[in-house]
Parts: C-alpha cells; sequence; structure tokens
C-alpha cells in the first residue's frame, strides 16, 4: 500500500520549543479542561437528614437475619448488632456534642478493583469530620489493605479531597487485594491503627472486605478501634435484605456508571453493525458470579441477544425428560443448559436473522456465563478441590509441578486409575477423564489455570466467548451445508439483478426460494447450498441454455445468500469501572460518605454504611447501619469452608428479568426493518435528560408496585 505525506507547515527543533512554550499549546493540552473542572466543583445533594449538623442511630428492630453459628461463633461482640437508622438531632445535649465533636482520626482504605464513586466516600467522611471538628484528621492508608498491614499511609487535605471530587477510579490513594484474613496479619493491622491513634476504619470494598471489615471489627473490639464497611462492586452482586427478603441495600455502588458505560460502547457497536452490515460483534461484560451488568446492558442497550447465566442455570429440556421417561429412565443431564445446547439456541438467533438479510448483530455474554453450564461447574468444582488439596499437601504448587497441559492431563489420568483401584476416590473418575478429554485443548487450559487469590476460578481470563463462539461457528458450519444458513435476498434486489440480466424473476422465482412470491426476504432453497447443486436445480427445471452455465445474474443472487459468518470479539470490564461516576453515583457514594462518619461519630462498629430505598428515588432515600456479621455464611473458598458476605444473583423472577425475556424477541428482530437499538447516550454529571438510578432498580420498584 503506497502512503505519501500530506504538505503542511514544517517545524524545526527551535520552531518547536516556541511552540511548546506557549500559552495557548499548554492550554490545548493541558490535563484540566473545563467539563473536569466543572465536575470537580458539584458538590452532590445530601439525604434530608443530614441537613442537620448531629444524628443519632436509632436502633431498628423490624429486621430480621438468620444468623450462622459460626458467624455467632467467631464474632461474638458484633454478631447482635442491631440495624441503626440515622436520624436526625436538633437539640442534642451537652454530652451528646462533646462526643460528636470530639477530636478523630479516620482511616479509609481502598479493597479490590475500582468502582466508580469511591473518591467521593472520602470526600463524604472529610467533609463531615471537618465540619464536625476542623481538628478532624482522614488518613488514607496506600495500596489497598497493604497500606495498614506495613503502615503506608497519606493525610488527606482539603486540596486532595477537591482534586478527586466526582472523578472515576481510587487514584488518591490507590487500591490493592491484600486480605486481613491472618492472626499475622491482624496484629500488624491493630499495630499500625493504634500507633497512629485511628479512632475508626473505613474499608470501601466488595463481599470479601466486608468479610474482612467483620472480622478486624471483632479483633479490634477490646482495643475500641471502630471498623466500618461500605460496599462497593461494579457487578452489582452486594444487595443486602434481611431474612423476611426486606431490602436494606438494593446495590453497590459503581454498578449505574460500568453498565451505563458499557451500554454506550456497546450501543455504538450496535451502530457499527448496522452500518456495516456484515459483523455479529460478541461483547463480554464483567460479572463472574452474577449477570447483574449485563441485565442492566440489555435494557440499556437493546442487543440482539444477551446471556444471562441464572436463566440457563434454571434451563431444563423437556425433551429430553419426556425422551428419558419413555424409556423408564431419568435424564439428569436435562437439568441446567449445556454449552451443546447454548450454542445452538444462538446458531437459531444468527440463522433467523440471516434469513431477512440481517447476517450481524450484537450479542452481549457475561464473563461468568460458564459458571451456570453444569457440567462445566461440576468441572470447576472438582479441579478446584484437587489444585487446593494438592498445594495444601505439597511444598510447591500444583502449576510449579505441573507447567504444561500435558503434565497437568496426566496428573488427571493418575487421579482417573486411582479411583478404578480405590472406590472411596471420587474425586476424579474414569468418566470425568473422558469428558474432559472432549473438550478443546485451550479450554482446558482454561479450566486448569491457576486460582485467583481468593481461589476463585478466574472466569475473567477465561476466553468465555472464545469456548462458546467456537462451538456456534462449528455447528452454522454444518446448518450451511444442510442449506439451512442462509441470507434472505430482499426481493426487489433480485427482481433488479434479474432485469439487469434480461432474466425473467417470476419464471426463476419458483425455481429458486422456497418461499417465493409473497416474502420480502426471499430465502434460497435448502437443497441450493453450493454452484454445483445450484446448477443440478437450474438442470432438473430445465432452466439452463445449451452451454449449461449458470447464468451470470442467477450466480449474483446465490452469492447474495452465501452467509460469511465474521465476528469482533471485545471486552467490557476495566474502562467502566474508571469511568468517572454518574450523577446517581456520585449522589449515592457522597452520601455512603456522609453514613459512614454519622456511624463512626456514634460509636458504631462492625456495620455497613448503606442508602435504603435506592429504588424509590432520591427524595425517599434513608442511611443506615446495617451489621456485617448477620450476613455471613459459611461457603467454599480454597477447598474449605469460611465465612462470607453473600453474593446476590439476578432472580429470574424479578421484573426486571421478566421485561428482557418479554422483549427478546423483538429485540433480536428477525424481522425485516431496523433493529430497536437504543442509545443512552454519554455520561453526564448534570443528571438531566438520563434516568435517575440503574434501569433494574426503577423496573423492580415499578414491578413492586404493582403487585
Amino acid at each position: 500500500m503506497s502512503t505519501k505525506t500530506t504538505p503542511g507547515p514544517k517545524v524545526d527543533n527551535e520552531g518547536l520549543e516556541k511552540l511548546l512554550a506557549t500559552k495557548k499549546i499548554r492550554e490545548l493540552t493541558s490535563t484540566s479542561i473545563p467539563s473536569m473542572e466543572q465536575r470537580r466543583k458539584m458538590i452532590p445533594p445530601t439525604c434530608p437528614v443530614f441537613t442537620s449538623p448531629y444524628h443519632r442511630l436509632v436502633p431498628d428492630h423490624r429486621y430480621r437475619f438468620e444468623k450462622d453459628p459460626e458467624a455467632r461463633d467467631k464474632l461474638p461482640d458484633i454478631i447482635d448488632m442491631p440495624v441503626y437508622a440515622i436520624a436526625a438531632d436538633f437539640e442534642p445535649s451537652e454530652e451528646f456534642v462533646a462526643g460528636w465533636a470530639k477530636p478523630r482520626t479516620i482511616g479509609v482504605v481502598f479493597s479490590g478493583g475500582p468502582a466508580p464513586g469511591g473518591h467521593n466516600v472520602i470526600a463524604g467522611i472529610f467533609d463531615a469530620a471537618q465540619k464536625a471538628n476542623p481538628q478532624n484528621r482522614v488518613i488514607g492508608f496506600l495500596l489497598g489493605p497493604d497500606g495498614v498491614i506495613e503502615n503506608e499511609y497519606k493525610e488527606i487535605t482539603q486540596e486532595m479531597v477537591d482534586e478527586y471530587r466526582n472523578m472515576g477510579g481510587f487514584g488518591m490513594i490507590k487500591t490493592g487485594r491484600t486480605k486481613i484474613d491472618t492472626k499475622e496479619k491482624m496484629e500488624r493491622a491493630r499495630k499500625t491503627l493504634k500507633n497512629l491513634g485511628v479512632d475508626a476504619l473505613v474499608i470501601i470494598g466488595g463481599d470479601d472486605s466486608n468479610t474482612n471489615a467483620a472480622f478486624l471489627a471483632q479483633h479490634l473490639f477490646e482495643e475500641g478501634i471502630q471498623v466500618l464497611g461500605v460496599p462497593k462492586t461494579i457487578d452489582g452482586d452486594i444487595q443486602v435484605r434481611d431474612a423476611d427478603g426486606n431490602v436494606l441495600c438494593a446495590m453497590s455502588f459503581g454498578f449505574h456508571t460500568a453498565a451505563r458505560s458499557f451500554a454506550r460502547a456497546i450501543s455504538n457497536l450496535c451502530t457499527d453493525a448496522s452500518s456495516d452490515v456484515k459483523y455479529w460483534h460478541i461483547c463480554k461484560v464483567m460479572g463472574r458470579v452474577a449477570s447483574h451488568l449485563a441485565l442492566e446492558v440489555a435494557l440499556q442497550a437493546h442487543p440482539n441477544i444477551t446471556l444471562i447465566g441464572e436463566d440457563l442455570a434454571d434451563y431444563v429440556d423437556e425433551s429430553r425428560i419426556q425422551a428419558a421417561e419413555r424409556e423408564g429412565t431419568v435424564d439428569y443431564t436435562a437439568f441446567g443448559m449445556t454449552l451443546r445446547h447454548l450454542s445452538r439456541v444462538i446458531c437459531d438467533a444468527i440463522v433467523r436473522r440471516a434469513a431477512v438479510g440481517k447476517n450481524y448483530g450484537v450479542i452481549v455474554i457475561p464473563e461468568g456465563v460458564l459458571e451456570f453450564i453444569n457440567e462445566i461447574q461440576v468441572f470447576i468444582i472438582k479441579l478446584n478441590t484437587i489444585l487446593a488439596e494438592y498445594n495444601q499437601t505439597h511444598d510447591t504448587t500444583f502449576h510449579e509441578d505441573f507447567p504444561l497441559l500435558e503434565d497437568k492431563l496426566e496428573y488427571l489420568r493418575r487421579l482417573a486409575r486411582r479411583s478404578r483401584e480405590d472406590k472411596t476416590f471420587t474425586v476424579w473418575n474414569t468418566r470425568d477423564d473422558d469428558l474432559f478429554n472432549d473438550i478443546p485443548a485451550f479450554f482446558q487450559e482454561g479450566l486448569l489455570m491457576e486460582r485467583d487469590s481468593h481461589g476463585n476460578f478466574p472466569f475473567s481470563q477465561v476466553e468465555t466467548d472464545k469456548v462458546i463462539m467456537g462451538l456456534v461457528k462449528d455447528y452454522l458450519k454444518f446448518l450451511q451445508e444442510e442449506g439451512v444458513y442462509k441470507i434472505g435476498v430482499e426481493k426487489s434486489s433480485y427482481e433488479k439483478i434479474m432485469a439487469e440480466g434480461d432474466l425473467d424473476p417470476a419464471y426463476y422465482g419458483p425455481i429458486l426460494f422456497e418461499n417465493w412470491p409473497d416474502a420480502e426476504y426471499l430465502l434460497m432453497k435448502k437443497s441450493i447450498m453450493s454452484i454445483k447443486t445450484l446448477t443440478q436445480e437450474l438442470s432438473r427445471e430445465g432452466a439452463l441454455d445449451k452451454s449449461g452455465k449458470v447464468p451470470p445474474a442467477v450466480l449474483s443472487v446465490f452469492k447474495k445468500s452465501q452467509p460469511k459468518f465474521k465476528t469482533q470479539t471485545h471486552f467490557f470490564g476495566y474502562d467502566g469501572r474508571g469511568n468517572d461516576p454518574t450523577h446517581f453515583d456520585c449522589t449515592y457514594t457522597y452520601n455512603l460518605g456522609l453514613t459512614a462518619f454519622s456511624l463512626i461519630a456514634n460509636q458504631a462498629t462492625g456495620v455497613m454504611a448503606v442508602i435504603k430505598n435506592l429504588e424509590k428515588g432520591f427524595d425517599h432515600w434513608e442511611p443506615l447501619g446495617v451489621p456485617i456479621a448477620p450476613l455471613m455464611h459459611l461457603e467454599e473458598r480454597k477447598g474449605k469452608l469460611d465465612l462470607v458476605l453473600e453474593k446476590t444473583v439476578v432472580d429470574v423472577e424479578s421484573p426486571a428479568f421478566q421485561v428482557v425475556k418479554a422483549y427478546r424477541e423483538e429485540w433480536l428482530a428477525a424481522y425485516p426493518g431496523p433493529d430497536p437499538y437504543r442509545n443512552p447516550g454519554a455520561i453526564s454529571l448534570d443528571g438531566q435528560g438520563q434516568e435517575v438510578m440503574p434501569l433494574t432498580l426503577a423496573i423492580n420498584h415499578l414491578g413492586a408496585q404493582m403487585r
């Protein structure tokens, strides 16, 4: 390919130095731009209770929790904490005022992946602390919990808060994934906090981080050092309910921004797909355990296909059950979606769109979708156990001893042989080994990859889209060879091509198409899947001249009907979690920070700062302190049971999911005409013209009101 330089102004070294020294160049390339300055200056609205200078905690005993005996045993001092409502106190006693305004040192730490709005939690704490007493100090521990353990911190100043106010990321003090989960780490954290004179520590993080907060609160209970949590995760899987289903926290912060960011980008791909009309865009979005992000993106952008893992897990293949019943057996594989069946469902949608001339589209896949596929989940559970047991009983790790895939497979084969000799060994048997060896090598490698620091299977590192779309491509090839997968040819286009070739479209129509003459998009007969079979069909109908060659116009129509399945893959994760927060997340997180300070000033510990009624709109928001310990339960981690905060998955009975399910056919748009794609627009801080909360929350609330 030849190129040429476009003529234009030249600059030498001396000229460049002069250019760089100009004020205008500095303005044009400055990191500070007007929109960012406006964002920094915006002070979010606050809940009505925070208009009062003083707040009391009012125990609210309406909420009931089923407390795990293990949690009661491990967290005895904080297990019976009530839910605290925050109430304005307009006539506080002198003693209360003195306690509220006493000088404090408050530590804050980010834990886990970034989520938009985190800086506003710190801003809320800082503003409230300064208002209560200008002598209050807020210190930020650096690089996550490591900063607490290693005594690495920085003083949070007014200038720092103002620089990061309403901005994305966790850049103010950075973050990390270390867990304070051993006696040694707990003790080092205690010494750090004690030496710095920290009165309270606020841990801003996800389920594991809030679990850490509970254990640290217990460890420091006698020391009088308070520990609070703030729910953060873009995955949206921290949703707090009591034992009776009452919602105390409908969504963690950062979710709305990430979902809107993904939806905006995916909407752009929808526009591209319908413009270029030759690609299927495969969009994997974050969400390892739950599909909340995929569900929200579906509502925001209307992609043609959206997979919801929880829906796949509930799938039952009635035809296989009935077939087994006729044979007097039970087919347990009929419960839960299989990879093979999932690929068939996607293929069916692709074929139907192609039939109306749309050999393009957009598919949204949550990164953890494979976790909801029964056969894959069984493998993961078994392999997690094998890897954890090996690492616990050897001085080296499984991946150190078996670096190559073939080494790992040989080890599994040895386990399978052991199962034949030892009937009590059931972790990995011959059937497991046979099924595992049927999986493509790249996916075997993925299933055997090293687990993350929490012992979880790292779904984000697995090429989920490659696994699913590999099966899709194989089956589409089969369907094309069977004459099923074809592109519908617009009738007017067919007639034009034939007229230009001096051929009668009415004569050739019934010979070539199975739905002639009434359809808007004409489908080539299934028997015509190659030039050879096309020639045979024309010959059989006496539609060939003496030369025996297919007329060029007919050949052109045939080629238009033959699909090429082209894909572009995309992963949406880090870009969304680093986005500047929406108006909703800015407001939500700032009020979480104010809530955290009120809890601190009232001596609460072992609680999570939350906002109730997010789904009802800002005027109904209620700040609460929710005890963490009663929310914890035993869950398998790294091959053993640990107390953790339970994650919330998509409820397939919820109004939001049911709405998406009801619109599946319409959004698939396997009909002539434009696709009903939705453009949610760019994220705007003023909140004007945009939804005031995640659409899933709004729809679920509307559905609840109509019951």
